[in-house]
């Protein structure tokens, strides 16, 4: 195809989504599912429009993966309004990290047991398809404000945790897959790899955004300065959180995170002024300033997210050609999502206070998506070659379509489910 071509296809998919937005939500569909179809209508399998073989192109798509799932992360960060010391906090870190680990070992077991993976292979694999994803179920996306569903919270929180705590589980495959001493690699991942990575990205992220969002409205307050332009404070506070956490071997998916949370924390304080000794100027009240400029930045990386959504899924329905069937490849898929994910959720959230419906709409809800999609190139990228590497292409894209297919069905009976009987116990 020629560039005049995609431009026109580019063009077309964009009308298209807009003119048939609103029908897609009155279908028992998720617009997830519409664009996994037109991914395998457009693909080599049907219409052979464009042929994204991961094996081949694993270094772009890993770039267009990485810059979704920053947008995603931020944008989910900015939709959780719930104060960082919550109790409520409580279970999205437990999902994210106990749940999660309990995920890996659970499928590195079946890997080594049962597929007859060595030991850094399985525990790879289980880096990859741990993840969840908090934005490709539309009917089970966080409400803004400070007392949203638990449910919602839970499962944004755990997908926004849960795409940055999984690097150091791959990384640890990739190390282990590599024939390094396994005591230096464990040495160093223990001490860089997870305590740092993790740590060190949310408290640079948190940090950046922070400084940067109040600077911005004290400039804006007192000096009537640094207005407007709010889609460049957004990309731009993505790209240096991420950029700083990076170039420190921390995090940059914990810190894109945690700046999303951190800016919208910025405009429900109140006394930013009061950290200022300088006269104020401006006419707008400080708190409406901050509302302005979150609302603004917001509303643009939600529309963002909108774009980015589709392209990666349209990319994964076009990647399920070059899928290679295999016996097991039915039974994991099965047993990854059916029985793993909930059984990692009860496992992980035992002892808590989480009603048993919550649990099994979380259990339930563990979606694969974008974050999969990532480090599935992350490991062709860094040494997951061969016969190894062509599994792992059909387990993760498998897994990822069962994934949307299954959770885009359920997800609007579910939920209407799940809300009926929370207004049966609140009224």
């Amino acid at each position: 195809m020629s560039s005049a071509h995609w431009i026109l296809f580019g063009g077309a998919t964009l009308i298209a989504m807009m003119l048939g937005g609103t029908l897609v939500t009155r279908l028992p569909l998720s617009g997830a599912m519409i664009y996994l179809g037109i991914g395998v209508l457009l693909g080599p399998a049907v219409g052979k429009v464009f042929a994204p073989d991961p094996l081949r192109f694993a270094p772009v798509l890993e770039l267009v993966a990485e810059a979704a799932l920053l947008i995603s992360l931020f944008s989910v960060g900015l939709k959780l309004e719930v104060p960082l010391l919550d109790r409520r906090w409580l279970a999205p870190l437990r999902l994210a990290f106990v749940s999660m680990a309990i995920t890996v070992a659970l499928i590195a077991a079946i890997g080594v047991l049962l597929l007859d993976l060595p030991l850094g292979a399985a525990i790879l694999l289980g880096g990859i398809l741990a993840p969840t994803d908090p934005v490709l179920a539309s009917g089970i996306q966080p409400e803004a404000g400070a007392r949203p569903d638990l449910v919602r919270f839970n499962l944004a929180g755990e997908g926004g945790l849960n795409d940055g705590s999984a690097f150091p589980v791959v990384v640890l495959g990739l190390g282990l897959m590599g024939g390094h001493d396994a005591g230096t690699v464990l040495a160093h991942w223990l001490a860089m790899d997870l305590a740092w990575s993790l740590l060190g990205g949310i408290a640079i992220g948190a940090a950046a955004s922070f400084l940067i969002g109040s600077a911005v409205v004290f400039l804006r307050n007192r000096h009537d300065e640094a207005l407007g332009m709010n889609e460049f404070l957004s990309l731009g506070i993505v790209a240096i959180c991420f950029g700083l956490a990076e170039l420190c071997h921390a995090s940059g998916f914990l810190a894109v995170f945690a700046a999303g949370i951190a800016l919208q924390r910025v405009y429900r304080r109140r006394d930013i002024a009061d950290l200022w000794p300088w006269k104020r100027r401006s006419t707008l009240p400080e708190r409406e300033t901050s509302a302005a400029m979150k609302q603004d930045i917001q509303g643009f990386n939600e529309q963002i997210e909108k774009l980015a959504e589709p392209v990666l899924v349209i990319l994964t329905g076009a990647m399920l050609a070059y899928v290679t069937v295999f016996p097991s490849l039915w039974w994991f898929t099965a047993v990854s999502l059916v029985v793993v994910r909930p059984l990692a959720v009860l496992l992980g959230m035992a002892g808590s206070t989480m009603p048993v419906r919550h649990h099994a709409m979380v259990g339930w809800f563990g979606i694969r998506g974008i974050g999969s999609v990532y480090y599935l190139m992350y490991a062709l990228n860094h040494g997951l070659s061969g016969a190894l590497a062509e599994r792992f292409v059909a387990f993760t894209l498998v897994a990822i379509t069962a994934s949307i297919l299954l959770h885009g069905v359920t997800a609007g009976p579910l939920m209407a489910w799940y809300t009926r009987g929370e207004m049966r116990r609140g009224a």
